[in-house]
């Protein structure tokens, strides 16, 4: 069974930074696209960042720049450095992953991935 198991997050100040993990299992780590998405209470689940089967990544427009989506093949872990953060980034955190076919690279919609982490807090004081 996928099993996908996050950490980190917790309560920072605006301006600093944080670091999720999400340790996998269950599954070909390598073979799968995997993404991070957020949800704030009463909005919508949005997709922060995905990275795909060779690296390569795509962010969504409100944080590229300050926040980084990595993965470690070797350890089956997909990270999420957030740096500069800011209270609108205050929101439950969910790592994802899912096989994609070959030609569809990893993207940012909800509808497109069928496996979910418990989810992580993160909160952005100003």
């Amino acid at each position: 069974d996928v099993d996908l198991v996050q950490s980190g997050g917790g309560l920072v100040q605006a301006g600093g930074s944080l670091r999720l993990s999400c340790e996998a299992s269950g599954f070909p780590f390598s073979r799968y696209c995997m993404a991070w998405f957020r949800q704030a209470p009463g909005k919508e689940r949005e997709g922060v960042a995905a990275v795909d089967r060779d690296g390569s990544t795509v962010y969504a427009d409100s944080v590229k720049g300050r926040f980084t989506i990595s993965k470690d093949n070797a350890a089956n872990t997909l990270y999420l450095q957030m740096n500069s953060l800011q209270p609108e980034d205050t929101a439950m955190y969910f790592c994802a992953a899912d096989l994609f076919p070959p030609t569809v690279p990893a993207g940012l919609s909800v509808r497109e991935y069928a496996n979910w982490g418990q989810g992580t807090q993160v909160t952005v004081s100003s």
